[in-house]
């Protein structure tokens, strides 16, 4: 079906504006001088069987698909060049019957497509909305409504909520907020943060465990429990002004059964119908593997995340144009400064990339971190943009997650006694592997993330351990990442069962009423014996990461790594001690970490291929002039960061 004019007979003065028989238009509005196209899915009752027109000088219909529900049509809408904003309307008709829908177009902000993104000057504070800062509890069983477009078009009617707050239950919601973060965005840049990721903020309407937001039910509206579409806004904004980017948490590969087209899709194949249930094989090696069969293969695209999370078929055109002008609406119209796409190789591979080329296509700048959890380095660059694979597939996707570094890190800090591949050799060994990656400066890493068990509790709640772990991170090559608490050493909840609710746990002083408030250093020097290095390991945190904000070396700089053997009759055993300079023209920085009980005393000669004789510089963490040469000491599960200028005359 086509219609690419508007009949003389339906004036739009002349119309009713009937908003009643349409049930949503998605996306919700669009703007002037955009590349992406513009394809409406229009639901409403038996509105396949309607003709569409559209009012105004500046927009036209190119196409319209009816599908295959009845209750859809797809509208495939050229925005001209000299398009104004403002309020169109969308004229529907049929047996001489019609009514209108207004359609907001707005003009788009100046500079909108060359914006910046997150990079390796960053370091990004993943935060879970739900467990971080409630600012009020008159929210926590939701809105009857939101705001979602500043006021100019009609208010979002919110479903019920039927997952209750109780901050006793690991696994309820337990009300954090919107606002509880914009609170503390004092808190978080003060910390040396630079970038916020929020896990989903999407509705995720699911009967129980809906507090992570992994199982969207809504893909265009904030979950009313945590504001609206507004506030988020408003969140960016107030972020940005702190100096703060913001990353999305974004979920291609699957929604929740609790989204509203569950009942009534589109088209048959909109998701994967699993009948009977299929789980998916997480094996991603099946796109890579020479010998894979294609049964596994789809098993792995087509089998569902869990039972509660449909597998979307992103292999129909209408499924993957609806995601990717989902992301283009969400970056438009917040402000966003990155995405971060869970999940990632369990999406049908190549209308991801197609995905992913769109998104860039749009906004050249911005960077997109794909979740390719797996500990095979070559599996792991294989996602990354411009990998030279074998196949000749092209992800397109600008940055991947280093979860190879994080096992090694965490094992490492855990080992005493090593032989020769255990220790830190196991960090010297993965970023050996780097010539596997196609670009090394869009790589995030971290020790730990929202998945994972906390960092405190797999170091043996050892203060020592945890400043190791944030040293490497503050210094090591990539993108950091810093999970929430663990700034301070958080804990899993031993008060219930183990669950990944009980690792997501409730920031102190978050809520009112709290006993402790970690959110203040007076919170922080009072904090209970569970919290007894708080302060001590929160004031180590922020001396490196606002070091590292004007420290080029780390951001930009190469890495030259040193390996420490001591000869222990024929078995060769590690030192257990990693030392690394990272270095530009100008400026180095030297990195020594000491993961023995013992202190170690540095062999300066060591390092002469890089650095003739002593060299006098500033220790990160004290401020303090130090001489780097023979016999400076190294105290125990320590680390010595000190930064030099480099001279090259």
């Amino acid at each position: 079906m086509c219609a690419c004019s508007q009949p003389k007979a339906l004036s739009p003065d002349t119309i009713e504006e009937a908003t009643a028989q349409i049930t949503r238009v998605e996306p919700l509005s669009w703007w002037t001088g955009m590349k992406t196209d513009l394809q409406l899915l229009v639901q409403g009752p038996a509105i396949g069987s309607y003709d569409v027109s559209v009012s105004g000088k500046g927009l036209s219909i190119k196409q319209i698909h009816p599908a295959e529900s009845p209750n859809y049509l797809l509208v495939d809408i050229e925005v001209a060049a000299d398009a104004r904003p403002g309020t169109y309307y969308l004229i529907f008709s049929k047996e001489g019957q019609a009514f209108k829908y207004p359609y907001l177009i707005r003009e788009r902000e100046k500079g909108s497509a060359g914006r910046g993104s997150f990079t390796t000057a960053d370091m990004l504070y993943l935060i879970m909305p739900d467990r971080f800062a409630s600012a009020s509890a008159e929210n926590d069983q939701g809105w009857a409504g939101g705001r979602y477009e500043d006021g100019s078009a009609r208010e979002w009617a919110a479903p019920q909520t039927p997952d209750i707050v109780d901050r006793q239950n690991a696994v309820a919601r337990h009300g954090g907020d919107l606002q509880g973060i914009i609170d503390h965005l004092d808190y978080i840049a003060d910390l040396g943060a630079t970038a916020i990721w929020c896990t989903p903020l999407l509705l995720d309407n699911q009967p129980r465990e809906s507090y992570h937001g992994y199982a969207c039910s809504d893909y265009y509206h904030i979950d009313p429990r945590f504001g609206d579409n507004a506030l988020y806004k408003e969140f960016v904004q107030k972020a940005h002004e702190k100096g703060i980017k913001v990353v999305m948490d974004i979920v291609t590969n699957h929604c929740g059964t609790a989204h509203w087209w569950m009942e009534d899709p589109p088209f048959k194949d909109w998701y994967h119908v699993n009948e009977p249930y299929m789980q998916m094989n997480a094996l991603f090696s099946v796109y890579m593997d020479p010998h894979a069969s294609q049964r596994d293969r789809e098993r792995q695209e087509s089998g569902w995340f869990v039972p509660s999370m449909p597998d979307m078929n992103l292999d129909n055109p209408f499924v993957l144009n609806y995601f990717q002008q989902w992301a283009v609406w969400w970056i438009e119209y917040a402000g966003l400064d990155g995405l971060r796409v869970d999940t990632y190789p369990y999406n049908e591979p190549e209308p991801m990339s197609r995905w992913c080329k769109a998104i860039t296509e749009e906004y050249p700048a911005m960077n997109i971190v794909g979740e390719c959890w797996d500990m095979n380095i070559p599996q792991v660059a294989y996602w990354q943009k411009d990998n030279p694979n074998r196949n000749g597939f092209n992800s397109n996707l600008p940055s991947i997650m280093d979860f190879p570094l994080q096992q090694a890190l965490l094992r490492a800090l855990n080992e005493e006694q090593v032989f020769w591949d255990e220790g830190l050799t196991r960090v010297y060994s993965v970023l050996a592997q780097d010539f596997a990656y196609q670009d090394l400066t869009h790589i995030l890493t971290f020790f730990a993330n929202h998945d994972h068990a906390r960092t405190g509790d797999i170091l043996g709640q050892d203060p020592r351990k945890m400043k190791l772990a944030l040293a490497l991170l503050a210094t090591l090559r990539g993108i950091p990442q810093l999970y929430y608490g663990d700034e301070m050493m958080f804990l899993e909840r031993k008060d219930c069962p183990p669950h990944d609710g009980a690792k997501r746990i409730d920031f102190p002083g978050g809520w009112a009423g709290d006993p402790c408030n970690l959110f203040t250093a007076e919170g922080r020097a009072s904090a209970p014996e569970m919290y007894a290095t708080a302060a001590e390991l929160h004031d180590y945190t922020r001396a490196l990461f606002r070091w590292r904000k004007s420290c080029k070396a780390v951001q930009e700089g190469k890495t030259l790594h040193f390996l420490s053997r001591r000869n222990d009759g024929p078995h060769n055993i590690t030192d257990n001690t990693y030392s690394f300079f990272r270095y530009t023209d100008t400026e180095a920085v030297f990195v020594y970490i000491n993961n023995t009980q013992e202190p170690r005393t540095l062999d300066w000669q060591h390092y002469r291929e890089f650095v003739e004789g002593p060299v006098t510089g500033t220790e990160v963490l004290s401020g303090e002039q130090v001489t780097l040469r023979d016999g400076f000491s190294v105290a125990p599960k320590s680390a010595l960061i000190v930064q030099f200028p480099r001279n090259n005359e």
